[in-house]
């Protein structure tokens, strides 16, 4: 292929060759799909041949996936298909035409290589890239199933690689992951890893516990990939200032509050590494704190061997005012935490009960006062669904009186039991600040 035409008395291979696939438009299909594969295993194939045969491949699948959106151009007999006559691909046509995606099994006869071609190709023509990612979904699953570990890596670094130029919602979470956990035993580039990464980082609100439970490294002690996981959330909060909506935010910290309970009762997860979960989201993230709480709390019990000091940093991960009533009072009754954090959720407590009895007393003040118009207007049935309304507010307000009385006690049960460790707590630094 590298003759040229000073050669007397023959053609240049190469101007054959052109001339060859200027009627490529009339090619079969599985001459089209034999071309191209003879072109990956010949190393010095011309690039004007590939070119050629995947611009006029492109074309032809462009047509398949237009005609699936229009049943009455789908027949396997549409002459603008011009597809092959071939055994196997016509009884793809037959059973497989109606989804749009009978080719996903016929390409697999190409190598990774030619496959990114294939997609650069195919990005070209505004291709449906939920269809090119779930042809490259398809491709590796089905390519890896026989193959050896190094053609696995590169199967892997060529899909991730073009998936990660396709649009968001192109690939779901899900898929990401199943590609991830092949790739954690592979030792493939990493730089493609933190593409594969970043992919799913991005998406983190649509995963699920069972997707972060990964292992840890080889040589690690520790059960799951925590780091592993770090990174998943510094890559979601980069995706998330392009967005408007709390909702991702706030499933992924239900999700980490979640995998922070999974992950406590691990003996070997280090106090920093576990500090490190609890405050990776930001603080508006959640509104309540009663999961982390409880998260902790099972840490620490696990963890007897953490010092006071390691408790009450642990303890700085909690807003002590996003605690139910009900938390606050198991926290200030719980042994295992220090006393700094018992009193300061009680504290908290006390003046969210102070807060609520001072507007429910001025409420009550407001709607205590006659419903008149002009003197002359009076209303039964509003004035009914008033004073119930009065008698609710009132009734909360014994309650709230009732819960503050009793966590009052509580404080000067804490305080009186605790008064042996006064000079402990003086002596530790305010690591909260």
């Amino acid at each position: 292929m590298e003759m040229n035409s000073s050669i007397s008395g023959t053609q240049n291979l190469q101007e054959q060759t052109e001339k060859y696939i200027e009627d490529i438009s009339e090619w079969s299909w599985s001459e089209l799909l034999n071309a191209l594969k003879r072109c990956q295993d010949l190393f010095l194939s011309p690039p004007i041949v590939i070119e050629k045969c995947l611009d006029s491949l492109v074309g032809r699948l462009n047509l398949a996936v237009e005609a699936n959106s229009c049943p009455s151009t789908s027949s396997p007999d549409s002459s603008a298909l011009r597809f092959s006559c071939d055994t196997k691909s016509t009884e793809s046509l037959k059973t497989g035409f109606s989804n749009g995606l009978w080719w996903f099994e016929e390409l697999l006869v190409f190598t990774p290589d030619l496959v990114k071609m294939l997609v650069q190709f195919i990005l070209e023509r505004n291709f449906d890239e939920g269809v090119i990612g779930r042809f490259l979904i398809y491709y590796q699953k089905s390519k890896s199933s026989n193959a050896t570990r190094e053609e696995k890596r590169k199967i892997v670094e060529v899909v991730v690689e073009m998936l990660y130029v396709l649009e968001h919602s192109s690939v779901s979470c899900k898929s990401l992951f199943s590609i991830l956990r092949v790739a954690l035993g592979l030792n493939i580039d990493k730089y493609i890893r933190n593409k594969l990464e970043k992919m799913i980082g991005a998406r983190l609100d649509q995963g699920s516990l069972d997707n972060l439970l990964l292992p840890s490294p080889s040589g690690m002690n520790y059960l799951y990939d925590v780091n592993l996981v770090l990174r998943f959330i510094k890559a979601f909060l980069l995706e998330k200032m392009n967005r408007t909506s709390p909702m991702p935010l706030k499933r992924v910290a239900r999700l980490m509050d979640l995998y922070m309970a999974e992950v406590a009762p691990d003996p070997c997860l280090k106090p920093s590494k576990f500090l490190a979960l609890a405050k990776a989201l930001p603080d508006y993230a959640r509104s309540s704190h009663d999961d982390m709480y409880r998260a902790i709390d099972m840490y620490i019990e696990v963890h007897t061997e953490m010092s006071e000091e390691e408790k009450v940093k642990m303890c700085c991960a909690l807003d002590y005012e996003k605690l139910s009533a009900e938390t606050c009072i198991n926290l200030s009754e719980n042994i295992r935490f220090p006393s700094t954090s018992s009193i300061q959720a009680l504290i908290s407590e006390e003046l969210k009960l102070k807060t609520l009895l001072q507007t429910a007393n001025s409420s009550t003040s407001i709607t205590s006062l006659p419903c008149k118009l002009d003197g002359k207007l009076d209303f039964p049935e509003e004035n009914e669904k008033l004073k119930a309304h009065i008698q609710g507010i009132q009734w909360r307000v014994m309650e709230l009186e009732h819960v503050c009385k009793k966590l009052q006690t509580q404080m000067t049960k804490v305080m009186k039991s605790k008064v042996t460790n006064h000079s402990q707590l003086k002596s530790l630094p305010w690591l909260c600040s």
